[in-house]
């Protein structure tokens, strides 16, 4: 299980050479990513943090069932209905959203990748305010 505090610091999910991932903060201190992430069973959780890995060593992830396009600028983990969707940083990390569980065939419910870009807005905003998202 992955842990933080509701500060300003980044939460790491995995640093690797290729990429840092790590979890969004919300303007109200909440990490909807990791509380997801904590909530899952741990199969779920150790199929993620595999593919965090693979992520952040590599710089890749070439199978398209377990990572690929969410919409727009966003990207998706994917551990059978468990998604987390994520967005690169210009500053070689990827920071995951949120997570939710989808459970039919088709495309994610617009809300998810609305709530993506919400979260996005609000980290970016957090990030550019402050001195930590400048390391």
């Amino acid at each position: 299980m992955l842990t933080s505090s509701k500060c300003m610091e980044p939460v790491i999910a995995y640093r690797g050479s290729r990429f840092t991932v790590e979890f969004a903060i919300r303007i109200d201190g909440s990490v909807p990513g990791l509380e997801f992430f904590n909530q899952l069973q741990e199969r779920w959780q150790a199929r993620l943090l595999v593919l965090f890995k693979l992520l952040g060593d590599t710089g890749r992830i070439n199978n398209k069932e377990q990572f690929r396009k969410f919409s727009g600028e966003f990207f998706e983990f994917k551990a059978f209905q468990n998604r987390m969707p994520c967005y690169y940083r210009p500053d070689k990390r990827v920071v995951i959203t949120h997570g939710f569980i989808k459970k039919k065939e088709g495309a994610a419910p617009k809300v998810e990748s609305e709530r993506a870009e919400t979260i996005q807005k609000e980290y970016e905003g957090r990030i550019s305010s402050s001195d930590w998202g400048r390391r």
